[in-house]
């Protein structure tokens, strides 16, 4: 049996090879849309090593499946069309994380001002998670204006975006933290 070797040594000199062979360097527009995607889910990965509820659980694994093949989907040369035509860009996904949200944000009061991060670590981390999928957001847009982009997956990542400040709120009221409200100190 042949060992998988973590280390190629072909990324030495600063590029890295895309889905398909094409070699770009690793500042890439293509890079640092499917490397955001992938630091996104392993943000997600952290939320997930809270004792937190098991729908939220569940549904952080299916996120985490969908953004494996996002970021592959992104790190696919497009030459290799076969690959990025099949992608499975299905509405019920985005309807999925739109269900998650009304159901916490039901339990939940109401929304009147924006709130500080923190207050438990899960919450905190969720906030950490909604910034880097906001991040991710931007990288894809920027990656959009070199090479075509399935428009599902910039509005996947706008609703996943969405839906980590709402499980932050989620999660406080789970872990009965007081959330901090901030009020802007202006002066007159």
């Amino acid at each position: 049996m042949k060992k998988s070797l973590v280390y190629t040594k072909t990324g030495d000199k600063g590029t890295t090879g895309l889905i398909g062979g094409t070699r770009v360097p690793k500042d890439h527009y293509r890079l640092e849309a499917y490397g955001t995607v992938d630091e996104l889910n392993a943000h997600i990965g952290m939320i997930r090593s809270y004792p937190i509820d098991e729908v939220s659980k569940l549904t952080l694994i299916r996120i985490q499946d969908i953004l494996f093949t996002v970021g592959s989907y992104l790190a696919t040369d497009d030459q290799v069309s076969d690959l990025r035509n099949r992608l499975k860009t299905e509405e019920s996904e985005i309807e999925l994380l739109e269900r998650q949200m009304d159901e916490m944000e039901a339990a939940l009061p109401p929304l009147r001002h924006f709130v500080l991060p923190g207050g438990h670590p899960a919450v905190a981390q969720c906030h950490i998670t909604r910034t880097v999928c906001r991040r991710a957001e931007r990288r894809i847009v920027a990656m959009s204006a070199h090479t075509e982009v399935n428009e599902w997956v910039v509005r996947y990542i706008n609703r996943l975006s969405d839906y980590f400040f709402v499980l932050s709120r989620h999660l406080a009221n789970y872990f009965n933290i007081e959330e901090i409200r901030w009020v802007p100190d202006l002066h007159d």
